[in-house]
C-alpha cells in the first residue's frame, strides 16, 4: 500500500508505532551495554556540575542578601517595607480554592501576563490569582492594573529555602512564568513539589540560546522542566524544543492583545491645554544613549518648528534628574514633570519621570520614537504606542520585538530611522503631513489586528492545567 493512499489519522499512528518501536530498542541497547540514553529523560533531567554549582553558591551566599537588598534599596530598586518577601516570606495569607501563580519579572511581562490574569479572573472567579514581579515598577503597575481580588507579592531571591517558603505558604496549583524569566532554584523547587509548570509568551534572542546550549547540564534539567511552553512564534518554540521543552507551541505575542496603557482624562485635558496647539512628539522608554539622539533631532526640527516640544518618558524614571542635566547642557531648556510644574512656553523637553504615566503621553503625543532602539539594547513594544494613536518610529535595533515590527514594517505601519538626522526628517514629516499619518495608522491598526489571537490561544492550552468549570 502507498503512503499516499492513507489517510492522516493511519499515517500519525503508523509514525507513533515506529517512534515507540525506535525508543524500545535504544532503551534495550543502553541497557544491555549498561549505559544511561543521553537523550532519555533521567539524562535530560540530571544536574549538571555547573547547575550543582550554582544551587550550592546561592545556598552559600545568604549571608550577603541583607547587604544587597539594601543596596538595591538605597538605590530606589527595593521597597524596604517588603524585604520580607525577598526571603519568601508572604505579607498576605493564602486564600482558600485553586491558586495560579504567575510570575513576571518587569513592566513588559506584566503587560504580557495581564491580559490573560484579566481573563481568568473575568472567566473563572473560582480561580485564584497571584502575581510576583521583581522591579519596583513592575509592582506599581500591578497594583494600579491587577484584577480585584488578585494578589501582588514580590518574588523571593532565588535561593533554595526562600523558594521552598514561598511555595509552602502559598500552595499554588499552577506555576506561570512569563516570557524569559528563568531562574533555576525557582523552576526546579516548583518542579520538585509537581506543580504544572508553564512558560507563556516565550522569548529567548539567539544569543541566549547558543549560550543555553552550550550548557546542557544547567539547561536540560531546566528547560525539560517545563509542561508547557507558549512561544511568540514557530522559531522560538523550536528553540524552546531544543533545549529540553517537550510541549512547545507557537501561540503568538500576547503583547499584541494586550489593552493599552490608562490614560487620565483630567491629567490629559491639563496638559493640552498646557500645550496650547503646540506642535509635540514623544520619545517614548529611551535608554542611556538615546537621549542625546532626541536632543539632537530636537535642535534640528526647531529650525522648521520653533515652538516644538518633545516628550522624554525614559524607561527608568529615577534617570530623570541626569536627562534634565545633559539636556540643559546641550544647551536645552528642560524640566522635569516629578516636579509638579507643566511645560512652560519656552520648554524645550518635558521629562516625565513619573510612574505608569505612559498611556497619558502616547494619546497626547502625534509621533513618538519607541525607545531601545536607537542603542543596542533591542527595542521595546510598539503596539501600546499604535493603539493609543501614536504613529510609530524605530531605531535598527529592535530584535527583542522582532515579530511586531517585521509585520509593522512590511505593512508600512511605521518607519525606520538610523540616527538624529534622519529621526528628525521623518518625525517633521509625520507631524506636518496629517493625512500621510493617519494612513500610516490605518496600516499600522491592520497590521496591529492580524498579529492578534495569542490570548484566546493561551487560554485555551489553559484549560487542561484548571478545574473543571463549575457548571
Amino acid at each position: 500500500m502507498h503512503v499516499a493512499a492513507l489517510g492522516e489519522a493511519e499515517i500519525e499512528t503508523g509514525r507513533a508505532a515506529i517512534e515507540r518501536a525506535l525508543a524500545e530498542v535504544t532503551a534495550r541497547a543502553y541497557a544491555l551495554a549498561g549505559a544511561t540514553d543521553p537523550l532519555s529523560k533521567e539524562a535530560r533531567t540530571k544536574p549538571g556540575l555547573s547547575l550543582k554549582t550554582y544551587r550550592l553558591a546561592t545556598k552559600l551566599a545568604a549571608p550577603v542578601a541583607p547587604a544587597i537588598l539594601a543596596w538595591r534599596t538605597r538605590r530606589g530598586k527595593e521597597e524596604p517595607d517588603r524585604h520580607a518577601e525577598r526571603y519568601g516570606r508572604a505579607s498576605a495569607p493564602r486564600p482558600s480554592g485553586f491558586l495560579a501563580w504567575f510570575h513576571a519579572a518587569s513592566v513588559g511581562e506584566v503587560n504580557a501576563a495581564l491580559p490573560v490574569i484579566d481573563a481568568i479572573a473575568r472567566e473563572r472567579p473560582d480561580i485564584r490569582l497571584l502575581l510576583t514581579t521583581a522591579t519596583v515598577t513592575s509592582a506599581r503597575l500591578a497594583r494600579e492594573r491587577l484584577p480585584k481580588g488578585a494578589i501582588h507579592q514580590f518574588v523571593p531571591l532565588d535561593r533554595q529555602s526562600y523558594i521552598r517558603r514561598f511555595l509552602a505558604h502559598w500552595r499554588p496549583e499552577l506555576a506561570v512564568l512569563v516570557e524569559s524569566e528563568i531562574w533555576p532554584n525557582l523552576v526546579l523547587e516548583t518542579k520538585a513539589e509537581k506543580i504544572p509548570l508553564l512558560l507563556i509568551n516565550g522569548r529567548m534572542s539567539m544569543s541566549s540560546f547558543k549560550a543555553w546550549r552550550r550548557r546542557p547540564g544547567i539547561s536540560r534539567p531546566l528547560f525539560s522542566a517545563f509542561d508547557l511552553v507558549l512561544a511568540q512564534n514557530d522559531s522560538l518554540a523550536e528553540r524552546f524544543a531544543q533545549l529540553g521543552v517537550t510541549d512547545s507551541r507557537n501561540a503568538g505575542n500576547l503583547k499584541a492583545d494586550a489593552p493599552p496603557p490608562p490614560v487620565n482624562a483630567e491629567d490629559k485635558a491639563q496638559l493640552t491645554a498646557a500645550l496650547a496647539g503646540r506642535p509635540v512628539w514623544l520619545a517614548a522608554s529611551t535608554h542611556p544613549g538615546e537621549e542625546e539622539v532626541i536632543a539632537a533631532a530636537h535642535t534640528l526640527m526647531k529650525r522648521t518648528l520653533p515652538d516644538l516640544l518633545t516628550i522624554i518618558v525614559p524607561r527608568h524614571p529615577d534617570r530623570g534628574p541626569d536627562i534634565v542635566e545633559l539636556l540643559r547642557a546641550s544647551g536645552l531648556k528642560a524640566m522635569l514633570r516629578s516636579g509638579g510644574g507643566m511645560p512652560e512656553t519656552g520648554t524645550d523637553v518635558y521629562v516625565a519621570d513619573t510612574i505608569g504615566e505612559l498611556g497619558l503621553f502616547y494619546a497626547l503625543a502625534p509621533v513618538a520614537v519607541i525607545g531601545g532602539s536607537m542603542v543596542a539594547r533591542g527595542g521595546q513594544n510598539p503596539v501600546e504606542a499604535i493603539k493609543l494613536g501614536a504613529a510609530v518610529l524605530t531605531g535598527p535595533n529592535w530584535q527583542n520585538f522582532r515579530d511586531s515590527y517585521a509585520e509593522l514594517l512590511k505593512a508600512g505601519g511605521c518607519k525606520e530611522v538610523g540616527d538624529a538626522g534622519s529621526l528628525a526628517t521623518v518625525a517633521l514629516e509625520l507631524l506636518q503631513d496629517d493625512a500621510a499619518r493617519g494612513a500610516m495608522m490605518v496600516r499600522a491598526e491592520a497590521a496591529i489586528a492580524a498579529m492578534s489571537g495569542a490570548l484566546p490561544r493561551t487560554l485555551a492550552a489553559f484549560e487542561t492545567y484548571l478545574p473543571p468549570k463549575a457548571s
